[in-house]
């Protein structure tokens, strides 16, 4: 089997365009976490959500006319890819077969702004009124097909769509691909922009987010004061590339990819199961594939949404998964706390920060928390990032739908 390296990195977050500016805020502990901007919020319990800051396409590549044609979710993954491609050194057909790079960019709920737009016009003008491109700047699976064209990616394409692990997942089965040979490199990773009345009324009215209206106090991970997750938008791509090929051709390796675990509740549609019994199954997976020893120094990127729920169990899944001591001595934070939950994108910006964790040696924290729920009772690195080399780092995530997704890294 193959060996799988982390060859490009590039993100569009809340906290920084760039990866250098993601890293700098994250260890600084920046909530990017704000009153929304973007529409009148004046009649909504939610005010505040994490929005991108000062994003503008054609600082990216893109021409405007290319950037009309492209739903912001596309945009973003298309920015994002590109720092990643520009740090990979990656060219198709020049030093890797165009037929042997695949994509795997996937987004929980796709063009959600054009499906919006769209609508109001058939609503309003008719259907004769409503784009040419809207089904092509919907469709979920239109950020790998874009960023495949944009790099001559002819080798696998799959969009993954598991909700809130839905770039965990992407990130995971890209992983296996090239393990088992399908692929020498991978563009990988998760893109979301559903911040719009539509999504945030949804998301408000099935009681899963915060009405708090002070982004401080909005998204509080682990904290015994939360009371919903934060929504927040942005892309995170990974270039994972087989090892061999990798160093053959002197690429910088930025961090291993070494174990992946995928499950499923079957439980219910928005509430994870008490018991974590198969979140745990999958953090396990992971671990063994990893072949994790129990003296190793461990961080975990949580899942950490700030909800009631999901806080309690991912504790529970922790436990089980490590056992209760092993547990203890984890490092645990959520990044959510600053970036806002990123949906289909989270996992994938939350891998890359496990990444730059065992990179730089920094855990970056769980910001906010000042009053630990007692039945949260891990290491979550609160308010301030700590200095740390980690043997092995966990990136978790957890989605609507019972879909839990774990992906384990190592130092390149």
């Amino acid at each position: 089997m193959n060996r799988v390296v982390i060859t490009g990195m590039g993100v569009v977050t809340p906290v920084g365009l760039n990866i250098p500016d993601f890293w700098q805020a994250l260890t600084a502990g920046e909530c990017g976490i704000a009153p929304i901007q973007g529409f009148d919020v004046s009649g909504m319990k939610v005010k505040v959500a994490a929005e991108l800051k000062g994003f503008d396409p054609t600082a990216f590549g893109m021409d405007k006319n290319t950037a009309r044609k492209l739903d912001p979710f596309v945009q973003y993954a298309a920015a994002a890819s590109r720092e990643a491609m520009a740090q990979s050194g990656l060219k198709a057909n020049e030093n890797i077969s165009g037929q042997r790079l695949g994509v795997y960019i996937g987004s929980g709920i796709g063009g959600m702004q054009t499906f919006v737009n769209e609508a109001r016009k058939c609503i309003e003008r008719g259907p004769e009124k409503v784009s040419p491109h809207f089904i092509p700047m919907m469709i979920a699976n239109m950020a790998s097909g874009q960023v495949a064209i944009t790099y001559g990616a002819e080798g696998p394409c799959l969009p993954v769509v598991t909700a809130c692990a839905t770039s965990t997942h992407a990130i995971g089965e890209a992983f296996h691909a090239i393990k088992a040979g399908y692929a020498d490199a991978i563009i990988a990773g998760g893109s979301e922009a559903a911040i719009c009345p539509l999504a945030v009324g949804g998301f408000t009215n099935c009681m899963a987010l915060s009405t708090e209206t002070d982004p401080l106090l909005a998204c509080l991970p682990f904290d015994k004061r939360r009371s919903g997750f934060v929504m927040g938008e942005g892309a995170g791509i990974v270039v994972l590339e087989e090892r061999e090929h990798a160093l053959a051709r002197g690429a910088a390796i930025l961090g291993e990819v070494v174990g992946y675990g995928n499950t499923c509740d079957a439980y219910h549609v928005t509430a994870p199961n008490p018991e974590a019994a198969a979140s745990a199954r999958a953090i396990g997976l992971a671990l063994a594939e990893a072949d994790y020893q129990g003296g190793e120094r461990v961080y975990i990127n949580a899942h950490g949404t700030s909800t009631a729920l999901n806080d309690v169990s991912e504790t529970v899944a922790i436990k089980h998964a490590f056992g209760e001591d092993a547990a203890r001595r984890a490092m645990v934070s959520s990044t959510k706390s600053m970036t806002g939950h990123m949906l289909g994108a989270a996992g994938a910006v939350e891998c890359i920060a496990a990444a730059l964790a065992l990179q730089h040696g920094v855990i970056p924290p769980t910001i906010g928390l000042t009053e630990p729920d007692p039945a949260c009772d891990l290491d979550y690195v609160p308010l301030h990032a700590r200095d740390a080399q980690c043997d092995l780092a966990l990136s978790i995530s957890l989605g609507f739908g019972g879909h839990n997704g774990c992906v384990a890294l190592r130092r390149g």
